[in-house]
């Protein structure tokens, strides 16, 4: 009896074994380095799915509303290979280190962070002005 009751543990552990789900990303943290206010603040996260069933991402939050993911909804087939776009919003100066909290069905890590990091720059305001005459003038006219 404790054989039978063994061997159907050991069976029902290989069928879940076997129906494993994996996201194994290139890199898990982007540096942007110093770069200028509205400049380009998008990266893509490669990830493949190096397990042996199908992988799918139920959910990406950035860590405030200035970091958009955007992630596939449909399931990614064992050995393929997708990214996730982190947009951040360049307009606000200074340092900055946020981070996205990806949920999947991956049996070892369903819940995986990656982080985008670095400074923006604050643009300088033209110190001139654009020369402004009344209609029909000529800014040469004495």
């Amino acid at each position: 009896m404790n054989k039978i009751i063994l061997a159907a543990a050991f069976t029902v552990m290989g069928i879940f074994t076997t129906q494993a789900q994996e996201i194994s990303f290139e890199k898990e943290i982007h540096d942007f380095g110093t770069f200028d206010q509205y400049g380009d603040g998008a990266y893509e996260f490669s990830f493949t799915n190096s397990g042996d069933a199908p992988l799918i991402i139920s959910n990406a939050k950035g860590s405030c509303g200035c970091t958009v993911p955007v992630w596939p909804k449909e399931p990614i087939a064992p050995g393929q290979s997708h990214v996730i776009k982190v947009k951040y919003d360049t307009k606000r100066i200074g340092a900055f280190n946020k981070s996205v909290t990806i949920s999947s069905n991956a049996i070892t890590a369903p819940t995986k962070v990656i982080r985008i990091k670095g400074k923006t720059l604050a643009v300088a305001e033209e110190e001139t002005s654009p020369l402004k005459t009344p209609a029909g003038s000529s800014p040469t006219a004495k």
